[in-house]
């Protein structure tokens, strides 16, 4: 994905502060326009492209598997004859090989399993026509199995998934700090923030909504930094070289709460599984 970056005025407050803070909705834009206006001829290299969530399609449906969830998922249902069962991981391959890891297959009982597609994800919505492909494939599956399948209205699904993009679009935000005149090369293992080096220092960056309870995270990414800063005889300062103080760090602080409620208005626990296959 892109670094193409928005500032994200949150509160006026916070542009004082003017921390380095990153929001994806025009990414999510130029990307959902891209893959529109090529789908019909370059879907697969669009796909190859893409940042896509981190589960694989399973050759058989697992038991054990994660299952789809109908806030992000369009989802399936289908009801199989018992002489299905050896045969539908060869009859899923396919479907499993066009959608790539957006593509979910899950048992639900004996008999009964669901095959879903992942709609959202920081690439935006999966186009129309992506989506009745899928629908005619899985609908095609089953009837080569003698078994037949459900399917919820695409309409309705597309609608609900723009709602959520939007919604999601909007919480998408990452935040840095920097530590300027330190060595650039330093060990943060184990921390839930990303650290990378510059010329002048070190960047520490939290991605929000894929890390579970931004706020304690944030405040270790602060104190690390003003650790670093203070050890090595360097400041913490935002993007534009302003160096970034108590209040300024409790202003940047306030808003990861706002991001949160956001999300859990919507169910969406940042860092949960949920989080972090809608925001791949």
């Amino acid at each position: 994905m892109n670094d193409l970056t928005l500032g994200l005025a949150i509160a006026g407050a916070l542009a004082v502060a003017g921390v380095l803070i990153y929001n994806r909705l025009q990414e999510r834009r130029a990307r959902r326009q891209a893959e529109q206006a090529f789908a019909s001829t370059h879907g697969d290299a669009l796909m190859d492209g893409r940042r896509e969530p981190r589960f694989a399609a399973a050759r058989a449906p697992a038991a054990n598997a994660a299952a789809p969830d109908p806030r992000v998922d369009y989802i399936v249902s289908l009801e199989l004859p018992p002489s299905a069962e050896g045969l539908l991981g060869e009859a899923w391959q396919p479907v499993a090989k066009r959608f790539s890891q957006r593509a979910l297959l899950f048992r639900e009982r004996p008999g009964a399993c669901a095959a879903a597609l992942q709609l959202v994800s920081r690439a935006g919505v999966v186009p129309e026509p992506e989506l009745i492909e899928f629908r005619s494939a899985v609908e095609s599956l089953a009837a080569s199995l003698g078994g037949r399948a459900r399917a919820p209205g695409m309409r309705e699904a597309l609608q609900a998934a723009r709602e959520l993009d939007g919604a999601c679009a909007e919480v998408d935000i990452q935040v840095a700090l920097h530590v300027v005149g330190v060595a650039p090369q330093q060990d943060f293992a184990g921390q839930p923030f990303q650290a990378a080096p510059r010329e002048d220092g070190v960047t520490l960056t939290l991605d929000v909504a894929r890390t579970a309870d931004p706020e304690r995270s944030y405040d270790a990414m602060a104190r690390a930094g003003q650790a670093l800063a203070r050890a090595q005889g360097g400041r913490l300062v935002d993007d534009e070289g302003r160096e970034l103080d108590e209040r300024a760090l409790a202003t940047i602080r306030a808003q990861l709460a706002a991001v949160r409620s956001v999300l859990a208005r919507r169910g969406i626990e940042p860092g949960s599984p949920l989080a972090l296959r809608l925001f791949s």
